[in-house]
């Protein structure tokens, strides 16, 4: 940034002001849920006594690296930076004058996102140095506002932390609220040169004693006297105790207390360890010192491949029940400072599993066996390293299947999380046998899989972390499989905004279907977090399924929206280990300032500490004894075939197409995914400007039956998505998951999205009795996705020869849609986009992407509506329907189109071509792809090469427009429309009273003739025609809110619209308020309402004819608003797509904070940005002016049915129908909030099925009843 002042290159401190902020986003005061705040700053530098500045390079702590100016990154001033060992870490001790409010900021310089963990004090504050700079070099550094708190006066220790790589960090900023003492200055060495290496956490060493729960404790010792009877024979002892207890202590004095506590806390360690499910002498455990990097737990998006290698203290150890208080013994302790975890103890109870870096610095699965003769004979020890097959590949986290095989985690896929450009590598699920050998891949997914385990039933239960178009900080589901990889499945947690995160998750022992599992977030806390026993019987969605948190006796579980979900929370669970569905063995750091013990918790809130050690976190407590095996399931595969079947039974069946016709589902398209590269993601603007995150692959269509059943094959061992396709091609839901079959499996599905704990359909189907289809390619063999080849075509055909960068005749801005011109202004400030990676884009397609409404990198994770991104109601799609200048697209062209709709609008069909090097992975990828899995695929060799040039097909001239009919008293203006309405009727305003305090208003609309269409709008608004109302009519004032539609319908939801990019723990803008006109109701539910209204009121309510929308939405004018032209400033009469709409370009991190000076390729919805209506989305009905006949919100807001079908020209007195017929398309007219005045004039036309729920259609009523007719109350 340019320097007013020059800056002293060995300064250590400087007075500097407050800054102006480039941007509106206010400081934000700390909240645990949010993390901190983006905002740009201007350079500081002018004389102020409120605030100082720290170089980075006067570190205290860490292992960064100083960089001296004069090289390659630090070119204008130092810095510091990644120096060789990961996790990067460096801390400041920072001396504050005075206890004030104090403002954290940064100046860093970052090519692409580089976000690094804060904590001030040992309070975690989330992310800070979020976003892009512009380049590396220092000069291009900028300063980031980070958050603002409170802190006491004293030193405080600022800590940053990173896995993998860091910001180029310049220097650090801290402004007090108040001023700081006269003559104050910080003291700082001149470098850190000599700094000490930074602690990876702060020793804890305070053990942790239970305040005793007497009411926990009573119902424990009840629940075990009354389940095992003489099996816990002093169980009426214990309560007298308790009792006796209880009321000395009731009367003692204070003195007293603290003796008495400690016999309540020997009585509830003598009750509890007498529970008969201790059945066994020793607990195996992992003892790790505290100071191990990260305590040996990999951040929510990494694996233990992005663990440090060495640096760790750990041992397995063995704790006798019955000598708590002893030494442990040490079972094995691994040389080198090296990592041992992930433990599994084979059936047997003689033989165990673990994790651990080898001798070639790649993790690897060891096994430990002769257990017993071990703890015989300390000589006796049985090691060795089942995996290591290849040199390059991590494998990790294994665990014994019942006939011994092991099922392990390996990054043999070679695919990197895209979140974080790949920086930590995606960990799938594999087989091997006892000996290591066989292996064979199970999981192809995206993202990692963890935490694999044995269910009672043999199947394997794991997190499986996915996010297609979705929500990537609440998507880690729970899922289960066969051993051999068949049958994989959701089990709970599919379209849930919560639980965030599922890890260590187990079966409870002897139960059918209950699991207890550790519950997390996405940024924060890693791995750990609450504990909560859920039964996927009871539900499977969100809180559905969730027993019980624990502690948490006798309350409900609620959910939370929150992207670090449990930071801040105590206590903190880990590896939790259940003896039944009350009892736990788990791992827990009750509150901060205690060590990670072990202990015995239960349903009751009773937690026990078991055993706690000075400087150590005691981790994964395993019973030391054999257990029963669970059943083994023989393999299904049939590794001779290549191919899966899939049959799904009845399409319609099932919410995912609920309130669909059938017959509406003519074919399925079937696609796949090319995963991202280690090193390599698809962020915000690197495979398309708002996603997707991964690349897509077309595998062809496949016919869908007459009763809604079908039957294919597919690709084995290959992620699959499904979209039903409607007559036209175009996606009737979004498949935003895969699935993915084993060899010779069949993959069945009872509908679209049923419920797994619904009954499936009791019928035969079409599709049962006959032969599998085969996929029909789609134009050509399968490849990438890619716009330049599949779609860039199609515009230079029909488009580029008018839009080709050059003005209208009229000198007015024409969209560039040519492919050939790369785009060079690409920048975006949102935080975690692409950077350097991105805007790698023509610029045809960052301007037609505009006009498509889709998921974009992230939507709701709640199942979608159906028809929800209906390329029918895309600007692109409804211009080019209703013949764009006379432009015709063939079948082929249309095809191509919709498809690259549906498939949420990626650019690129490769990584290697544009985006980046994949290098030897692309081969590694192959090659093991093939020996593990059976395929062979090189989606990185594209098939098709780019189309030629293409011959634009110039469009005819438009007919000439017939000449305007004649119309005698039409126009006329306000006042006239105010004597017409007076003249119909004594009454023009009436209130339908409907209880609870609800109203509809009614204005009367006198009868008249006017001209319907217009000769300046689409060709579907002409020819203009006389059209005359015979009778006057009333319609309501407003449009129909949620209040009023749920005393109907109390179960509609008008739902949410989706922010632009990332949504961490955010639900979108709520659309389903109770003052917003409803949304999302098909035409059908809107006639229907209106019959209910009729029922309730005795009056014959409807919906308005097009005509009789259109004649009271003009109230006598001719133009295309009452209020004036196109360009007339709208913002007191209409809510449209304006300014405000640039606030959808907003910060990721929080709910709707927008971004400071977002670009264009930030805030790209198109939009009039010369006017400012204050609305985001629907606002209350009646916020506006009013027409002049008292009609609120004609034009914009909420767009509104009709009961018109639609025709190509308006005025069509038989289009007018109180029931749909197939094959109708209702008209919808007014425009919305996301419309520009062009696209809300009162004679624009739309159009939609009668089943269609839209995003921004709503609807008004109207009563036919004659003026003056009772019933009706005046107001």
């Amino acid at each position: 940034m340019p320097r007013s002042l020059p800056r002293r290159m060995n300064a250590t401190w400087r007075w500097c002001s407050p800054a102006p902020a480039i941007s509106d986003i206010e400081t934000m005061k700390i909240n645990l849920a949010i993390p901190c705040c983006l905002v740009w700053l201007a350079s500081p530098l002018y004389a102020a006594t409120n605030a100082f500045e720290v170089a980075a390079t006067t570190f205290d702590r860490g292992n960064v690296k100083i960089f001296a100016p004069g090289g390659q990154w630090a070119d204008s001033v130092p810095m510091v930076a990644f120096g060789g060992s990961s996790p990067i870490i460096a801390e400041f001790d920072i001396e504050f004058p005075v206890s004030a409010e104090y403002t954290i900021s940064f100046e860093y310089s970052a090519g692409a996102a580089r976000p690094v963990e804060l904590s001030v004090g040992g309070k975690d504050l989330g992310q800070a140095c979020r976003a892009v700079t512009g380049g590396w070099k220092t000069s291009q550094a900028k300063w980031e506002r980070a958050c603002a708190l409170a802190l006491e006066k004293g030193k405080h220790t600022v800590r940053l932390e990173r896995e993998g790589a860091f910001p180029h960090l310049v220097a650090l900023r801290f402004e007090s609220s108040v001023p700081l003492p006269e003559g104050w200055k910080p003291v700082r060495k001149e470098a850190a040169a000599a700094a000490k290496p930074a602690a990876p956490a702060a020793p804890q060493t305070k053990p942790w004693l239970p305040v005793v729960n007497t009411t926990a404790l009573r119902l424990a010792v009840t629940d075990l006297t009354t389940t095992f009877g003489a099996r816990y024979p002093r169980g009426q002892e214990f309560l007298a105790r308790l009792e006796a207890l209880e009321k000395a202590q009731a009367g003692a004095k204070a003195e007293a207390v603290a003796s008495l506590q400690a016999e309540f806390q020997a009585l509830q360690r003598e009750a509890l360890l007498a529970n008969p499910l201790l059945d066994f002498k020793r607990l195996l455990f992992v003892k790790r010192h505290q100071k191990s990097p990260q305590l040996g737990l990999p951040a929510n998006w990494q694996s233990n491949s992005s663990l440090p290698l060495s640096g760790y203290d750990d041992t397995l150890s063995l704790l006798s029940l019955d000598r708590l208080e002893a030494e442990e013994t040490v079972l094995f302790k691994p040389d080198g400072g090296r990592f041992i975890g992930d433990v599994d103890l084979h059936f047997d109870g003689d033989k165990l599993l673990f994790s651990m870096p080898g001798t070639n610095r790649h993790w690897q699965v060891f096994e430990l066996a002769d257990l017993h003769r071990r703890l015989e004979s300390p000589t006796t020890l049985t090691l060795r390293q089942l995996t290591g097959e290849q040199p390059d590949v991590h494998s990790y986290d294994a665990c014994y299947l019942p006939d011994d095989r092991i099922i392990f985690s390996s990054t043999a896929c070679f695919a990197g999380v895209p979140c974080v450009y790949g920086s930590s590598h995606v960990a799938n699920l594999y087989l091997m046998d006892s000996e290591g050998k066989n292996i064979r891949q199970l999981c192809f997914d995206q993202e990692h899989d963890w935490c694999p385990t044995v269910l009672n039933n043999g199947r394997i239960l794991y997190t499986r972390w996915e996010y297609t178009d979705t929500p990537h900080s609440n998507t880690r589901l729970l899922f289960h499989m066969n051993p051999d990889g068949t049958g994989q499945m959701e089990l709970l947690g599919s379209n849930s905004y919560w639980p965030n995160s599922f890890f260590y998750a187990r079966p409870i022992p002897g139960h059918p279907t209950k699991i207890i599992s550790v519950i997390s977030g996405h940024h924060g806390d890693r791995r750990m977090g609450e504990l909560v026993l859920f039964d996927p019987a009871k539900g499977r969605f969100e809180a559905e399924g969730a027993v019980q948190r624990i502690p948490g006796h006798g309350k409900k579980v609620e959910m939370v929206f929150r992207d670090q979900l449990t930071a801040g929370l105590w206590p903190k669970f880990l590896h939790p280990w259940p003896l039944s569905e009350k009892y736990f063995l788990v791992s827990c750091q009750p509150e901060k300032a205690a060590p990670w013990g072990l202990y015995l918790v239960d349903v009751f809130d009773n937690m026990l500490p078991l055993k706690q050690l000075p400087e150590y976190a005691l981790f994964e407590p395993i019973p030391f004894r054999a257990v029963p095996r669970p059943p083994v399931i023989p393999d299904k595969v049939n590794l001779k075939t290549t191919n899966t079947m899939v049959f799904i039974q009845d399409i319609y069946s099932g919410d995912g197409l609920k309130g669909l016709p059938r017959g509406t589902v003519k074919q399925l398209r079937v696609f796949t995914y090319h995963f991202a590269y280690q090193g390599m993601g698809g962020l915000l603007g690197v495979l398309g400007l708002e996603g997707p995150w991964d690349i897509r692959r077309v595998l062809g269509t496949v016919p869908v039956h007459e009763d809604g059943s079908a039957k294919f094959l597919v690709p084995a061992n290959t992620p699959i998505s499904v979209q039903p396709l409607d007559e036209e091609g175009k996606a009737l839901q979004l498949m935003r998951s895969w699935m993915t079959g084993m060899p010779g499996e069949t993959l069945q599905c009872a509908g679209c999205h049923e419920r797994q704990n619904t009954a499936p359909p009791r019928y035969s189907s079409m599709a049962l009795s006959r032969p599998p289809d085969a996929l029909v390619p789609w134009h050509g063999p399968v490849r990438g996705f890619s716009y330049p080849r599949e779609v860039q075509p199609v515009i230079d055909r029909y488009c580029v020869g008018c839009h080709d960068g050059q003005p209208d005749p009229a000198g007015r801005h024409k969209p560039d849609l040519r492919g050939a011109i790369p785009l060079k202004d690409w920048k975006s400030v949102t935080p975690g986009q692409g950077g350097a990676h991105g805007g790698k884009f023509s610029v045809g397609y960052a301007e037609l992407q505009r006009y498509v409404r889709r998921p974009g990198i992230e939507s709701d994770y709640h199942l979608l509506e159906p028809m929800e991104f209906h390329a029918d109601s895309t600007d692109l799609v409804q211009m080019l329907k209703r013949g764009h200048h006379q432009v015709k697209l063939d079948a082929e062209a249309w095809d191509r189109l919709i498809t690259w709709i549906d498939l949420n609008c990626p650019y690129h069909g490769t990584w290697s071509e544009e985006l980046d090097r994949p290098g030897r992975q692309a081969e590694r990828r192959r090659e093991l792809l093939q020996l593990y899995g059976g395929i062979d695929q090189a989606p990185e060799i594209p098939p098709v090469e780019f189309a030629g040039p293409v011959q634009f097909i110039r469009p005819p001239a438009p007919p000439p427009a017939p000449p305007l009919p004649e119309c005698p008293g039409w126009p006329f203006d306000a006042a006239e429309a105010q004597r017409r309405q007076a003249a119909a009727g004594a009454v023009v305003r009436k209130t339908v009273d409907l209880g609870d305090g609800l109203g509809l208003e009614l204005a009367l609309i006198p009868a008249g003739e006017f001209r319907m269409g217009s000769l300046d709008g689409e060709s579907d608004e002409r020819p203009v025609a006389r059209v005359r109302l015979a009778n006057s009519f009333w319609m309501a004032t407003r449009e129909v809110d949620n209040r009023l539609f749920a005393k109907f319908d109390p179960a509609h939801d008008s739902r949410v619209e989706d922010k632009n990019t990332y949504q961490f723990g955010v639900h979108g803008y709520p659309a389903n308020r109770p003052e917003q006109p409803v949304v999302r109701v098909t035409w059908h539910q809107a006639m229907a309402f209106c019959q209910w209204l009729s029922a309730r009121t005795g009056q014959r309510f409807t919906l308005p004819t097009e005509a009789q929308w259109e004649y009271a939405c003009r109230a006598g004018s001719a133009g295309p608003f009452h209020y004036g032209d196109l360009n007339a400033d709208f913002s007191l009469h209409a809510n449209l797509a304006d300014a405000k709409l640039r606030e959808f370009a907003s910060d990721p991190y929080t709910v709707d904070v927008p971004l400071k000076n977002p670009t264009k390729y930030d805030d790209w919805i198109p939009k009039d940005s010369r006017f400012n209506d204050g609305a985001l989305i629907t606002v209350a009905p009646g916020r506006y002016l009013p027409n002049p006949w008292g009609l609120f919100d004609m034009h914009g807001n909420a767009a509104e049915w009709t009961r018109t079908s639609y025709a190509p020209q308006p005025g069509n007195p038989d289009a007018d129908r109180e029931t749909a017929r197939p094959g109708d398309r209702m008209v919808v007219r007014g425009g919305s909030w996301r419309d520009v005045p062009r696209r809300a004039t009162a004679s624009f036309r739309l159009c939609y099925h009668p089943y269609q729920k839209v995003y921004n259609v709503g609807f008004r009523v109207v009563c036919e009843t004659p003026p003056g007719t009772a019933g009706l109350s005046s107001r």
